[in-house]
């Protein structure tokens, strides 16, 4: 059964694209336009608008990249508590050059990287001399003097002119940043007002993607929205500034409605006049909604990332980095769009095969887990773990095997290789538990392939598991979320652990 189409990239591309100039236009060939969400592999967009090219916007960069110069903007504070990006597994440093890598590898160059509220973090000041040494331009930017309501202080020299001017040569001007709260507004006003010094009356523009403001509030890709930002405590709201100037209806969410009075009187100061800006939805490019093309197909892929999310936050709280505050909106915000964990369609194949491994190995030691994994043609797959490998390894592998066409009682890992890596392990590496992990499983599947074409067919079957959705009945060792994270998959689990131990090795 193949996914029905919600999006139209083409559609969404000429109309952002035509959009962005025509902002352009408004002011005097200079426009800083802070980019929010990401700007390459938006995944949260490929689940909730399926067709979203998760590379779109990238494509658009491409296709502007003779108009426009990139700012990268990091928190020094993000750098510092080395804050992770949970798609990447890697931290927000980590995630700012690989950003600068995935440009360059788009033929888009960085014009200058932005450690914003520094404050001599020792770890920002070793992250700026890591990419100086590089060859890349780097400037710091303080703490904005009287941010967030002393317009006068903010709007001075001692203020936004307080900070570096970073010189830039083309009419656009991106400004990004691997994630939410890195000071691209703030980067994006700094500039501004050193131009107005100079007298070049440049302007600036908000990219939006979510939430969308030309779709009803309560539409379940506006709530998915809510549901991805629960711990940043984000909600969507109609545009009162919006509504009572023009007496239309739009949607914008809690953070830049609150921030609009006095980012309009900040724009109104810089410039000597009064903002073309009206309300929060002026400010905002974004012609994603007029990118669906099934409303009923995005509508499903939503409810699903809803509840996605609600089983991340759930893990996360097992884990202890999130608060019971987050893990009870996330499920509030669930149960307002009447889902359910289980409406997930690998949940309860996973649960089962857990339950059944428990059931034929009753009175030994040990936690019974269980892998789900559905095929694109909504067939199930199912794993559990045993002495030889985790359950991710094993719904993995019998997953291959279908689409290779493989017999189930066909081994596609090589008895004396499985037996190498458990040596290996229990007695050089000391290593408590034997069985294989994901990533382990998939170096010795690539080891057995040099000698059998089975094993080397099933092997080519491993991409075409990107984007199947994945359920485990326990939250994935480091080697098994590594390697489903590398497939692809889009995955949940249960918030349990493997294992009762404390620490493992």
């Amino acid at each position: 059964m193949a996914a029905r189409v919600g999006f139209d990239n083409d559609k969404y591309l000429k109309e952002q694209t035509a959009a962005i100039l025509e902002r352009v236009k408004k002011f005097d060939n200079k426009l800083y336009l802070e980019f929010g969400g990401k700007i390459v592999f938006d995944y949260h967009a490929s689940r909730v608008l399926p067709g979203f090219d998760p590379n779109v916007k990238m494509r658009l960069l491409q296709q502007l990249k003779d108009k426009a110069d990139i700012i990268v903007c990091i928190y020094a504070g993000d750098i510092e508590r080395k804050k992770i990006r949970a798609d990447f597994g890697i931290t927000y440093d980590l995630d700012a050059l690989k950003l600068i890598d995935d440009l360059r590898g788009w033929k888009i160059d960085v014009t200058a990287v932005v450690i914003t509220r520094f404050n001599d973090q020792p770890a920002a000041k070793i992250f700026k001399n890591k990419l100086e040494r590089r060859g890349l331009k780097v400037y710091t930017h303080r703490f904005t003097k009287g941010y967030p309501s002393d317009v006068d202080t903010i709007v001075s020299d001692e203020g936004y002119g307080a900070n570096a001017y970073i010189k830039t040569r083309n009419p656009l001007v991106v400004v990004t940043a691997p994630g939410p709260g890195s000071g691209k507004l703030a980067t994006c006003l700094s500039q501004l007002y050193h131009d107005y010094k100079r007298g070049h009356k440049s302007g600036y523009a908000k990219f939006e993607t979510f939430p969308i403001w030309n779709i009803p509030l309560k539409h379940p890709v506006n709530i998915a929205y809510e549901a991805a930002t629960v711990d940043l405590r984000d909600f969507n709201l109609v545009d009162p500034f919006h509504l009572e100037r023009y007496k239309e209806e739009t949607i914008n969410y809690n953070r830049d409605v609150e921030v609009f009075p006095v980012l309009k009187r900040i724009l109104e100061k810089i410039t000597g006049s009064e903002s073309m800006y009206q309300s929060p939805t002026d400010m905002g490019v974004n012609r994603a909604g007029f990118g669906i093309v099934d409303d009923a197909a995005v509508r499903d892929a939503a409810m699903q990332e809803i509840i996605r999310r609600y089983f991340k936050y759930s893990c996360e709280y097992a884990m202890g980095f999130e608060g019971k505050e987050t893990i009870e909106r996330s499920r509030l915000i669930m149960e307002g769009v009447g889902a359910k964990p289980e409406d997930r369609v690998v949940v309860m194949p996973a649960r089962k095969a857990a339950a059944e491994a428990e059931k034929r190995k009753k009175g030994n030691k040990g936690v019974y887990c269980g892998a789900a994994l559905e095929l694109k043609d909504g067939s199930i797959m199912t794993g559990k773990n045993s002495p030889l490998m985790h359950a991710a390894s094993s719904v993995i592998l019998n997953a291959i095997k279908v689409l290779a066409d493989i017999p189930d009682k066909i081994h596609l890992l090589a008895p004396n290789i499985i037996e190498s890596i458990a040596k290996l392990k229990e007695s050089i590496l000391n290593s408590k538990i034997i069985s294989l992990d994901l990533e382990e499983a998939l170096i010795a599947l690539s080891i057995s392939a040099a000698s059998s074409p089975t094993a080397q067919h099933a092997m080519e079957k491993l991409k075409d598991l990107r984007g199947c959705e994945v359920h485990m009945t326990h939250i994935p060792t480091p080697g098994d979320e590594a390697g489903l994270r590398r497939l692809g998959v889009n995955l949940t689990s249960d918030p349990h652990f493997s294992s009762t131990s404390l620490f493992e090795r």
